[in-house]
């Protein structure tokens, strides 16, 4: 069903078609080229509820050689991925038309139906289609993101934690610090699983010290880590009331659950976005570049996806990355400033993919050394060498060739100069 309701603009139209959606339900507005309303559908985010839209459409000259281009306010869900309409529309873009049709900044779906498919009747150039992204790229998108989410969860629970050991158990804070991962280390949730309070953990012994080493999975240096902590958790510290401080270490083992949670989600995403992203032919050529590895490189691939006509050129990658600057204009005046409305998600890959970089290409740091040298602050410098990252991965992507450091920053010969006598 999902392809033979491809909506491309291959053939051309006098009839358009504009989705309100919602989470329960969608308003359909379908018009001619001179904006005179065809008809209108209120449907249900259900099988019958796509039918019925079908039926709309079919009954105003929708065929497989001339499809009704059609326009929707997102780019997920079940109805997007059996429609695949013309692209989606920001949602401030669409505010603004809506003061075409009334004074009133008040939300109407059904108007807004209207102020969509007139977006798409007038502006249809201005508006970009949604990618034709293969089935593994659209599979490791739904992987990679999730696993961006779970790791904000991951660190807004670890800063819930964290805040509420600090009023009663700093202690434990101390003696976990020195952990790779800190909070999120296995040892440090196993620990606090099995001495939740600061009484509790003065009274572990070696033995029990031990076993939960072993429990978190530790094989080496058990000796060392059981005297350190079995010292760090008799540390002199202030204290709670005793019915305070045992209240306050059951809301932390609450605050533990969502942590773990949160943790395991993470790495369990993480290993399966890898996964799924090690198939793609892409694979190969994002993370030949330097600070780009497998999981990273999924949540690269996310955002921009497979399709290549979805970025006509370099140019068009940067500014979707808001790593390019913003020229504005009037009069004599001329002002470049940062982009700001752009993907925030690659442009938060793309900035830590950067900083590692540093590391791994000399002449990475060497860009990034002529910029500071230039009089850039760091955040400007890492911007310019990451929008020179983008160009040749446009690059690399359109012809399918992997990363060389001597192309990207090819070295240039040295002039000599001689005086003649």
């Amino acid at each position: 069903m999902c392809a033979s309701v491809e909506r491309t603009w291959e053939a051309p139209t006098r009839v358009f078609c504009g989705i309100d959606w919602a989470s329960d339900h969608h308003d359909v507005a379908v018009v001619d080229g001179d904006g005179k309303l065809l008809g209108r559908a209120w449907i249900d985010d259900d099988a019958a509820g796509l039918q019925l839209l079908l039926g709309l459409l079919v009954e105003h000259s929708d065929s497989p050689d001339d499809r009704i281009p059609v326009v929707i306010e997102t780019s997920r869900g079940l109805l997007v991925a059996c429609l695949r309409a013309s692209g989606p529309v920001n949602l401030m873009a669409a505010a603004r038309y809506r003061e075409r049709h009334s004074v009133s900044r008040k939300k109407f779906d059904p108007l807004d139906a209207m102020v969509l498919v007139n977006i798409l009747r007038t502006d249809a150039d201005a508006r970009r289609q949604l990618p034709a992204d293969s089935e593994l790229a659209q599979a490791i998108a739904v992987l990679a993101l999730a696993q961006q989410d779970s790791v904000w969860d991951r660190t807004q629970a670890g800063n819930k934690l964290r805040s509420h050991l600090r009023e009663y158990f700093p202690g434990y804070l101390a003696a976990v610090e020195a952990l790779r991962g800190g909070l999120a280390a296995p040892l440090a949730r196993t620990l606090l699983v099995a001495a939740p309070t600061p009484e509790q953990a003065a009274r572990l012994t070696r033995a029990q010290l031990r076993a939960v080493l072993k429990r978190a999975g530790r094989q080496r240096g058990i000796d060392h880590e059981v005297e350190r902590l079995h010292a760090a958790l008799r540390v002199p510290q202030m204290r709670q009331l005793p019915m305070v401080e045992r209240a306050m270490g059951r809301q932390a083992v609450a605050l533990l659950g969502k942590f773990e949670a949160a943790c395991v989600a993470a790495d369990e995403l993480a290993e399966a976005s890898v996964e799924l992203f090690e198939k793609h032919p892409d694979a190969a050529i994002i993370t030949s570049f330097p600070g780009l590895a497998a999981l990273s490189g999924a949540w690269v691939l996310a955002e921009i996806g497979d399709d290549r006509t979805r970025f006509a050129d370099a140019k068009a990658l940067k500014a979707y990355a808001g790593s390019a600057p913003v020229t504005r204009a009037s009069g004599k005046s001329r002002t470049v400033m940062v982009r700001r409305v752009k993907n925030q998600r690659l442009a938060a890959v793309g900035f830590v993919s950067a900083f590692g970089s540093l590391r791994a290409s000399p002449g990475a740091r060497a860009h990034y050394d002529r910029r500071r040298d230039a009089g850039d602050r760091h955040t400007s410098a890492q911007r310019n060498f990451y929008n020179r990252f983008l160009g040749c991965l446009h690059h690399c992507l359109a012809t399918g060739t992997t990363y060389s450091e001597t192309t990207a920053f090819p070295v240039l010969p040295k002039l000599e100069l001689v005086i003649a006598a």
